[in-house]
């Protein structure tokens, strides 16, 4: 079995894995990279981007580096590569995991019962659930829904087509790496940076993609086209700007606004405000619903490229032997 199939059937019972099971419950690998991480911050640790560049390259550079290891030690075996490809998919992405904690916050808003709300919050996003009314947090849970759609499924399988068993893995760390210190703390402002750099570069492919299949998966394409086009610039985030404006127009809904972080306020500019409606509880499966489209589209559109491009290589490789 040629390489190229083989991951995308190893990507394809992954991501079913994914469906069936949703996160590892224990001993999962993102954990235990964070874990090893915050121990090598702690011995790496300065106020300084040098010494958070030589962080980032240790942790996400030591985890491809492995990953490519395994990779070249489970070739001899179609069928071991096979299981490694899809225990990596598994536990790389998360979007069961996403639409799960989703729902539970939707059907604690939609019983009434803002308090349990806010508790499940913090497990989804960053924002502060004490300065958020039952809108708000609807708000706040869709545009973690459409941001993690990029981040959790979609980014990871595009750098899976891309590189393999490395490229999940990479991809899986950077992003971990940049929520552990890519945010702008005063710890972090000059530690973090290469860590946050790092996470626009790879994620950029991922959310363009995740835009483009919002686009095609969702209740109104014409308005997650103009959307997109109208405010993704506007946002804050190169990478996050294209999918929450995108998520926007195709659900109909204004994203957005004003948010705090920790005691932290941020005034962002509204997606899809001209079109679109404040969010309302039930928004919350439909968003989840478009991730889930979005990601089992994005499966086939990874698995189509990887088999295209390995099909090129070949030819190009035939074309070479064929003049010597």
């Amino acid at each position: 079995m040629r390489a190229e199939r083989i991951f995308v059937c190893g990507a394809a019972a992954g991501i079913a894995a994914d469906l069936l099971l949703g996160d590892p419950r224990r001993g999962h690998p993102v954990a235990a990279f964070g874990r090893a991480a915050g121990a090598v911050e702690r011995v790496l640790w300065r106020d300084h981007r040098g010494w958070g560049a030589l962080h980032t390259a240790v942790c996400a550079g030591g985890t491809a580096a492995g990953a490519a290891l395994l990779a070249r030690g489970a070739r001899r075996s179609p069928a071991l590569s096979l299981a490694l490809t899809a225990a990596v998919t598994w536990s790389v992405v998360g979007g069961t995991t996403l639409g799960r904690e989703a729902g539970t916050i939707g059907a604690a808003l939609a019983e009434g019962d803002t308090e349990r709300a806010r508790a499940r919050l913090p497990h989804l996003c960053g924002r502060d659930p004490q300065a958020l009314d039952e809108r708000g947090m609807a708000r706040a849970v869709v545009e973690s829904v459409a941001e993690n759609t990029s981040d959790a499924v979609v980014g990871a399988l595009v750098w899976g087509a891309l590189g393999g068993v490395p490229g999940l893995a990479a991809f899986r760390a950077v992003n971990t790496l940049d929520a552990m210190v890519g945010h702008r703390s005063p710890r972090y402002q000059r530690f973090g940076w290469a860590s946050a750099r790092l996470d626009d570069l790879a994620g950029w492919p991922g959310a363009r993609l995740t835009a483009a299949l919002a686009v095609l998966a969702g209740d109104d394409p014409k308005g997650a086209v103009r959307a997109w086009r109208a405010d993704a610039h506007r946002h804050p985030s190169p990478n996050a700007g294209p999918v929450e404006a995108a998520f926007a127009g195709a659900l109909g809904v204004r994203l957005g606004g004003t948010l705090a972080y920790g005691g932290r306020v941020e005034h962002r500019p509204v997606l899809n405000g001209g079109a679109g409606r404040p969010v309302e509880i039930a928004d919350i499966e439909r968003a989840a619903r478009l991730s889930r489209r979005v990601g089992l589209l994005a499966l086939g559109v990874s698995a189509v490229g990887r088999l295209a491009a390995g099909h090129m290589l070949r030819t190009a490789r035939g074309g070479r032997g064929g003049t010597r």
